[in-house]
């Protein structure tokens, strides 16, 4: 019989995405496990990161790709972090003023967070402007926010460096950058998106599922000091954060959900900016509300499951726009940050179904596939609006092919 009690202290910034660490906490999941969780909000993630570098926290609700910009050096302080779990898929949108919305309705956008005609209207506004160059915001360098929005620029035949500017803001501080003008637009997650369209006259442009399709967004970074001598510890909070997926996956508490993010201790917004990203019944813009059912998956399509292929792919990015330098050495770093074994170990004694491999062809599943594993498992839908293929077997390919160019489709 259990009779260990583990105390761990967890940071988290108020996002919809941190919906597993609430919940683990305040339905009881992080108590069944003799878990005494503790979490502490913050307002950046440099503090976060911060704050695990020095021991403050064990573990962080955290953006993907920062426990590998910390573990290639990229940021300092740098603590070295793993990743055991992810925190679900998808979550993020794009924004855009209302007047940048305008502008591109009139070059062909249609309203239906489509990746590619967004994508292409956005550039007939670019190709059109003679003033200033538009700003888009997002919350970090070392963030998917980031990465995906460059992506969806590019594969639009926008140069992301050359003829948009991006800035670096706080996702809290999004919609009112929006309203005052400094952003033409923003890649942030919720609910910052549903916020500046309700409250700041905004417009929805596309979403991080219609960019990379099944793609991850926050992740539990674990203090890698930390976990090496707690493995017990961790394998409880894995387990609890699992059970937490499971409850924030069933619909019947979907309302509920939505009631606890908004609380005074973690998201502290209206229940109204909360319930669409939990439901997936998006507000766009004006009256008009799209069904987006993956928007933001907790528990479905092994959403906790932490590819090493999605490690790789935002190390991809990180190459490709400059920010480390291409080496085997680097690519191994970047892949041995993310650890399915960890998740397998911890998890194996719930009888899961889990993925057979720890990385996969991104985009190759085109639509929804049941596939081998320790049990009953469905992938996908998987992938990039454009396309494209990431083998992560092939990287030093598309690390060629992908080398600060944008594709050029026809206007």
């Amino acid at each position: 019989m259990k009779t260990s009690r583990y105390e761990i202290t967890a940071g988290f910034l108020p996002l919809v995405d941190s919906a597993l660490l609430v919940v683990a906490k305040e339905r009881g999941f992080a108590e069944a496990q003799q878990v005494d969780l503790t979490l502490v909000r913050e307002r950046s993630w440099a503090t976060i990161r911060d704050r695990l570098a020095v021991g403050h926290f064990e573990v962080a609700h955290i953006l993907a790709p920062m426990p590998i910009a910390c573990n290639l050096g990229l940021t300092a302080p740098a603590p070295r972090m793993i990743v055991p779990m992810a925190l679900g898929l998808g979550g993020n949108a794009v924004t855009v003023s209302g007047g940048l919305w305008r502008a591109m309705v009139e070059n062909g956008a249609i309203g239906n967070l489509d990746a590619r005609s967004s994508g292409m209207a956005l550039r007939r506004v670019i190709s059109q402007r003679t003033g200033d160059q538009l700003r888009f915001g997002v919350v970090h360098p070392y963030s998917g926010h980031n990465y995906e929005l460059r992506y969806w620029l590019s594969a639009s035949g926008i140069d992301p460096d050359r003829e948009v500017e991006i800035a670096i803001l706080p996702p809290a501080d999004m919609g009112n950058a929006l309203k005052a003008g400094f952003i033409d637009g923003y890649c942030a997650g919720e609910p910052w998106n549903t916020f500046g369209v309700l409250k700041r006259g905004a417009h929805l442009a596309t979403v991080k599922a219609a960019i990379w399709k099944s793609s991850p967004e926050k992740v539990l970074g674990v203090n890698g000091r930390w976990g090496d001598s707690h493995p017990e510890a961790l394998a409880a909070l894995l387990t609890a954060l699992y059970n937490a997926s499971l409850w924030c996956a069933d619909v019947a508490n979907h309302e509920e959900l939505a009631i606890l993010l908004s609380g005074p201790a973690y998201i502290d917004k209206s229940v109204e900016f909360l319930r669409p990203a939990v439901t997936g019944e998006l507000r766009i813009g004006g009256q008009h509300t799209q069904t987006v059912k993956d928007f933001f998956v907790p528990n479905a399509k092994a959403a906790t499951f932490p590819w090493k292929s999605h490690a790789l792919w935002f190390y991809t990015q990180m190459v490709r726009w400059g920010q480390v330098k291409h080496t085997a050495s680097h690519q191994r770093i970047a892949g041995n940050s993310y650890r399915p074994d960890i998740y397998r170990n911890a998890l194996k004694a719930l009888g899961l179904a889990m993925p057979a491999a720890s990385s996969k062809v991104e985009g190759a599943l085109r639509m929804e596939t049941p596939v081998g594993s320790s049990g009953m498992l469905t992938l996908g839908p998987d992938g990039f609006f454009d396309g494209a293929l990431f083998d992560p077997d092939r990287i030093d390919e598309y690390v060629a092919a992908q080398k600060n160019t944008t594709d050029m489709p026809t206007l």
